[in-house]
């Protein structure tokens, strides 16, 4: 009889610990499963904020280059190595004196840096007095002459590719921006994959 109960005992401790065993495996293996979410969670958030990220166009200002609709990749990691160069397309906040919450992100080309002059004379663009030869535009500018302006250090001018009347918002506009504004540059189109290719 003594035998018999011993024998119960020593198969409710195994039972016991089989459970305890089990409860410990599943609580480690959902800790790993937390950790892995948590790190993953991280490293998007950290490409995200200053790696690259994704853009969609809104509105007409970059056409014909880029039109509404189209998905951009953009390099977020070279505005921490290097300022913007002419030429490059930017994704940029928007400068405070136009403020419209419907489109709190800009993209614009680079026309001018530092140290430069930018001018708009009879339809044609000139940076440092030379005409520039601007291949990504469907028409001379039509919304008249402006500048010359000077583009202090730290600041960019940027104007949009649509050079019809009044097509778009930019630094004839709001004047030159510092370039920490500049959140990006857009390197790819991704969608459509008719369109897609480098910038």
């Amino acid at each position: 009889m003594s035998f018999l109960v011993r024998r119960e005992d020593s198969k409710r401790q195994v039972s016991a610990q089989g459970y305890v065993q089990e409860s410990k495996s599943f609580a480690h293996e959902l800790w790993d499963w937390t950790k892995s979410i948590l790190v993953a969670l991280l490293v998007v958030i950290l490409v995200h904020q200053f790696g690259f990220n994704l853009s969609t166009v809104r509105g007409h200002s970059m056409d014909p280059t880029l039109h509404e609709g189209e998905w951009l990749f953009v390099n977020k990691a070279i505005t921490y190595l290097k300022a913007p160069s002419r030429g490059e397309i930017v994704i940029l906040e928007e400068p405070e004196k136009l403020a419209l919450p419907q489109h709190p992100l800009l993209v614009k080309r680079v026309i001018a840096i530092a140290g430069d002059e930018v001018q708009g004379r009879q339809g044609d663009l000139y940076v440092n007095g030379d005409k520039v030869s601007e291949t990504y535009t469907d028409t001379p500018i039509q919304d008249g002459d402006f500048g010359p302006t000077e583009v202090g250090p730290g600041e960019i001018f940027v104007m949009g590719d649509n050079r019809h009347l009044a097509a778009s918002a930019d630094s004839r506009l709001f004047g030159v921006i510092p370039i920490n504004l500049v959140q990006g540059r857009a390197d790819f189109v991704l969608w459509p994959l008719d369109m897609a290719g480098k910038l």
